[in-house]
């Protein structure tokens, strides 16, 4: 066994681990990353870059046929094989050298291998070729093993060869027939991408569409997938899955049957914890991570595991499972752990530089379907839930004029929840075409809890869709007077 000794071991060289990596070697110290499939994770290789890219020329098409000139000029159809060839590309057709030339110009170590936590300071890697190295972290072991699709215990599901996330953004060819199981935004996303490209397919989902979004959201997004010929069979799941020569059976509970070539399972996540050593820190293998907020794991008495030397960044932690959460965890908890191996304070107040409680309370994401659904904080009944004091307003973005510039028959709608007793905004919802290019600003709104009286001053260029803010102000300006 060879022996290295570091400042900072990352277990996991996704996106989340570059970035921790990456902060702490411009910190000053020295830092090894650990990856046993490739450099770059879930990201760059079977999320976000290539399923955007599945879902962008059927986005494009759409635009242009919406447009009375543009739709004079579109004489044929979607060429399916060039949208999955140009996917193979933001996947890096799977191969990972580009990213590795970055972490060794980053000054960060890789070593290939499964890493298993020995002691807070030690982290063990078996190779491929079970050779094994120690590494020894002088001041911290990061956990940023993300996470994996999980598949529910449907009787024949797993002999059936489904698809995950993973199968979706890698398919070789579109399947004819397409089950899609999971109403949430996997499941969302998948089914308007091969509906896009050219798939009959069934979205099977346990409760509503995308039931953590704005009901008014979801509504849209049900009715332009049941518009594109997606069959929405919603308030039941699959009993039983059985695959032959034929293709797929799933049988529902509602008591009907389904045929198709693959089904798709998308019902949730899980941590990849189950092998990275957890035993030996008095913790669950294949739970997830509880961490403070400079993102320390604890244990089951709440305290600091391994003497506050081991930390958990993105998915493992479930603060919020997305690549940007992640990479602001990262950051974060890269300038704790500098600040900590220099003997400095951390200060942990909301707005202190190590902290990380933004992402509880101002998380944005957008829900790449047709039309788009673009968050951030909470919705009415989180809000609720939270027991606060709320205001929601929404006004029609097709009446716009930016909107209407931008598209014929522009269908769409924005909300914001404000929190009556701080007069802040704390929720913003969005669905229409594009509507992802609003969120930043919401983001701001909601993060820097701007008061309502200044946001009157930050004025929408028009004619932009972001006029409707100018609209959401103004129809809680009338509210508010008519409630007086």
């Amino acid at each position: 066994m060879t022996r290295t000794v570091v400042d900072v071991v990352v277990v996991g060289a996704g996106p989340v681990g570059e970035n921790v990596a990456d902060r702490v070697v411009r910190g000053g110290l020295t830092a090894a990353v650990v990856e046993r499939e490739l450099v770059g994770g879930e990201c760059s290789y079977w999320a976000c870059m290539p399923t955007k890219a599945l879902l962008r020329d059927a986005a494009a098409l759409r635009a242009a046929r919406s447009l009375p000139g543009a739709r004079a000029a579109v004489t044929g159809e979607l060429d399916a094989a060039a949208v999955l060839r140009r996917r193979d590309g933001f996947a890096a057709h799977w191969e990972d050298d580009g990213q590795v030339a970055w972490l060794e110009g980053a000054g960060i170590t890789l070593v290939r291998g499964t890493g298993r936590i020995r002691d807070a300071r030690t982290v063990e890697v078996t190779g491929a070729d079970g050779s094994t190295t120690a590494l020894e972290a002088r001041h911290a072991v990061v956990v940023a093993t993300g996470s994996g699709a999980r598949l529910p215990e449907v009787a024949g599901l797993a002999d059936a060869a489904p698809w995950t996330s993973r199968e979706a953004a890698s398919a070789p060819a579109v399947p004819r027939r397409l089950v899609v199981v999971g109403g949430g935004v996997v499941g969302a996303e998948s089914a308007t991408a091969y509906a896009g490209l050219g798939a009959r397919v069934t979205l099977v989902a346990r409760g509503r569409l995308l039931p953590a979004v704005e009901p008014f959201a979801a509504a849209l997004v049900a009715d332009s997938l049941k518009s594109a010929g997606v069959e929405l069979r919603e308030g039941t799941e699959p009993v039983a899955v059985r695959r032959d020569r034929h293709g797929v059976r799933v049988d529902l509970a509602d008591g009907t049957a389904l045929g198709a070539d693959e089904i798709l399972v998308a019902t949730g996540r899980r941590p990849h914890t189950d092998d990275v050593g957890l035993e030996r820190l008095g913790l669950t293998p294949g739970d997830w991570l509880r961490v403070d907020d400079s993102l320390r794991v604890l244990g089951p008495d709440g305290r600091p595991v391994g003497d506050g030397r081991v930390y958990a960044a993105g998915d493992v932690n479930r603060r919020a499972l997305l690549t940007h959460q992640g990479k602001y965890q990262a950051r974060a908890v890269g300038d704790t752990i500098v600040a900590r191996a220099r003997g400095a304070a951390v200060d942990l107040s909301p707005w202190g530089r190590h902290a990380t409680t933004a992402d509880l309370r101002a998380v944005p994401q957008v829900v790449f379907t047709d039309p788009e659904v673009a968050t951030v904080g909470h919705t009415a009944a989180s809000a609720a839930a939270a027991g606060l004091r709320v205001r929601t307003v929404e006004h029609d973005l097709g009446s716009v004029a930016g909107a209407a510039l931008r598209a014929d028959g522009y269908t769409g709608r924005a909300g914001m929840v404000v929190d009556e007793d701080r007069q802040v905004v704390v929720g913003f919802t969005a669905v229409g075409p594009d509507v992802g290019e609003l969120l930043h600003a919401a983001t701001i709104a909601v993060a820097a809890e701007v008061p309502l009286d200044r946001l009157w001053h930050a004025v929408p260029a028009y004619p932009t869709v972001s006029e409707v803010w100018l609209r959401l102000l103004e129809a809680y300006g009338r509210d508010a007077a008519s409630a007086a």
